[in-house]
């Protein structure tokens, strides 16, 4: 399988395909980054950071972080403050990290192959009840702005994958069970485990 090469940012959190993640860039090697990809017009890869900072610190730990992500393409950026971005991304294809190098300014480069993304599978009638118990959460967002809503359009409500990985996004699962939910390749057991953790929370009314 052919590999990309993929600036890689290394975050206390896990990105979905089709998640929403905004972030606040202001250490130089990411603002850099994101210069380049928007000018270029390419992604970045987004990994769970599993040792050090998402900030780099003087004498701290080096960075480890896990060996698979997600995808990031930059769809919304402001500036409020000089030399601090706001930025908005969407969740692409998953990867996984053939090789990676931190360069001399503290970005890490990987060598990355991508992972098949999930096969569109309709909810089944014994797990519907994840996906009502989303649509109400969702409805329950009409006095928000949209552009603030934890969950971005288009809704799949009828889909094993997108509506597993909404809830991955918006429980308090601890990261690397986050993580582990991403990587699963199945979306129906994704939303088997997930239906029951709605479940055993009472979230699970019909």
């Amino acid at each position: 399988m052919s590999t990309i090469s993929l600036p890689l940012f290394p975050l206390s959190t896990v990105l979905f395909p089709d998640g929403v993640l905004p972030l606040q860039v202001f250490e130089a090697r990411y603002l850099d980054m994101v210069s380049r990809c928007l000018t270029d017009d390419t992604p970045f890869g987004v990994v769970l950071l599993t040792q050090g900072h998402e900030v780099r610190q003087p004498d701290g730990e080096p960075e480890r972080f896990a060996a698979a992500g997600t995808i990031a393409s930059v769809t919304e950026l402001t500036t409020t403050t000089p030399g601090v971005l706001q930025v908005l991304c969407r969740g692409g294809a998953r990867f996984s990290v053939v090789t990676a190098e931190q360069r001399v300014n503290g970005l890490w480069m990987a060598e990355a192959e991508l992972v098949e993304g999930d096969q569109a599978v309709r909810v089944p009638s014994e797990l519907q009840g994840a996906s009502d118990a989303l649509d109400r959460v969702l409805s329950s967002l009409h006095d928000v702005p949209q552009h603030r809503w934890p969950v971005q359009p288009p809704f799949r409500l009828d889909d094993c994958g997108w509506v597993s990985n909404r809830w991955c996004e918006l429980l308090p699962l601890p990261n690397q069970q986050k993580h582990h939910m991403m990587l699963l390749d199945n979306p129906v057991i994704r939303l088997e485990l997930l239906h029951d953790v709605l479940d055993e929370h009472g979230l699970i009314t019909s």
